[in-house]
Formats: structure tokens, sequence, C-alpha cells
């Protein structure tokens, strides 16, 4: 039986959001935009150890409040420039500790919003697939293409299109060869480095409730759902 593993880039600073603190940072409900990621994937059984990859440098990662370290969480202080390279540096860290056929799960850690549903989900859809997959949602949006002054020059055909999501599962020995053998700044995500290999990931259907905060406003709708989920479990 294959284990199941995580791996949480956040070696990033998120300029998008206009934050001097790195976003992964940012507070939700006193605590970091990044707790809530790790807690769902250390609170979730089949998962045997969550890793963490941070910036060599990471200053708040030590105030940080996280009852899982060491037994359930290991950081890993081998970011790189880019999300695709911080995976790497991850994977090539845990290289000796990981079976070639286990499943590593690579997460956003500005998608606090995962909960035990979507990662049923994601096991249930995989399954012993030879490759992997990820979860993702169809596009229901109409698609405009933009030049550099923000005007539209074409609509974009939506059918078949999905919006890809994380975690992003696939096997181990895959994962490490594609991102080895291809350039890894061109990618932003795991699936694009297997699709360059020839391999075809398989989609796992979502929700909208598995948000990525990207903006400011992204902030307060993660607030709304979590609220929400707290409720619900009341």
């Amino acid at each position: 039986m294959a284990n199941y593993y995580a791996l949480v880039p956040a070696a990033g600073t998120g300029s998008r959001m206009e934050s001097r603190i790195p976003k992964q940072y940012l507070p939700i409900f006193d605590k970091p935009l990044i707790h809530h990621a790790l807690s769902a994937l250390c609170d979730y059984p089949p998962i045997e150890r969550v890793f963490v990859v941070l910036a060599p440098d990471d200053h708040y990662w030590a105030h940080v409040d996280s009852p899982y370290v060491p037994s359930r969480l290991e950081p890993l202080f081998c970011g790189g420039e880019t999300r695709a390279e911080s995976v790497l540096n991850g994977l090539r860290a845990i290289h000796d500790r990981i079976g070639p056929d286990d499943w590593i799960m690579v997460h956003d850690a500005a998608r606090p919003c995962i909960g035990k549903g979507h990662l049923d989900l994601l096991l249930a859809g995989i399954g012993d697939d030879e490759v992997g997959g990820l979860l993702a949602i169809p596009v229901a949006d109409t698609l405009k293409r933009a030049d550099r002054t923000h005007r539209v020059i074409g609509t974009e055909a939506r059918r078949n299109l999905w919006q890809a999501q994380t975690p992003q599962m696939f096997r181990f020995r895959l994962l490490l060869q594609a991102l080895e053998q291809e350039e890894t700044a061109a990618f932003t995500d795991e699936s694009q480095a297997l699709e360059r290999l020839g391999y075809q990931p398989k989609l796992v259907a979502s929700d909208n409730r598995n948000i990525k905060v990207t903006y400011p406003q992204d902030l307060l709708v993660a607030k709304m759902i979590l609220t929400t989920e707290l409720e619900m479990e009341e």
C-alpha cells in the first residue's frame, strides 16, 4: 500500500497582496493563513507527514503556534525563487524518506479553506491511478483575452476548461522526475510538469470553497467560508 505525504511550498512573498508581510502569514482569526491549511492536512489521518517548504531566511515561522511540530509537521528551509523550485527542493530534501510509488500531495499555503471533504474527494477520485491528479472546478464564467491596455481582443471557449486547485497529488518518483527534467521556472502548478512529459493527470471535481487567497479581498471571502464551516460543526 502506498503512503500519503503532503508538501506545502511557502517560500513566496505574495506580491499581489500588497502587504509587507508574506501573505502566508497574514492573519485569519488571529492565526496566520498558513496555519489553517497546515492544520487541515495534519488533522487528516491518511497523511503520514506534512512538510512545509520555507525560505532559508524565513523569520516568521518561529512565531507560528503549531501543536504538530515535530510529531506531524516538519519545516524544510530550502525554498527557491519560484513555487516550482520550492517544490523541487522540498522533494529532493525528503527523497530518501519517501517511496517511489508513495503519494505526494502538494497544497498551496494560501488555500486555508481546504477541508476533510475535499481531501476525501481527491483520494477517492485518484484511487490507485498510476499517475495522479488534482482538485479542479469546471470554468463557469465567460473568459476574455485582453491586450496590454486591458482591451478585449477575444473570447475564449470555456468548454472542457477547468480551473486548477490544490492539493495536486502524484506518485513521488513521477513528480520528482518531471520537475528535474523540465525548466521549473515555467510551471505554475505540478500538473503542468507531468503534462510536459506526456502524462494526463486526472481532474477531480471540487468546489469554490477551496479558494486561493491572492488579492486583499480574498481574505474576507476566506474568513466567511471558514466562519460558515465552524458554525456547521457546532
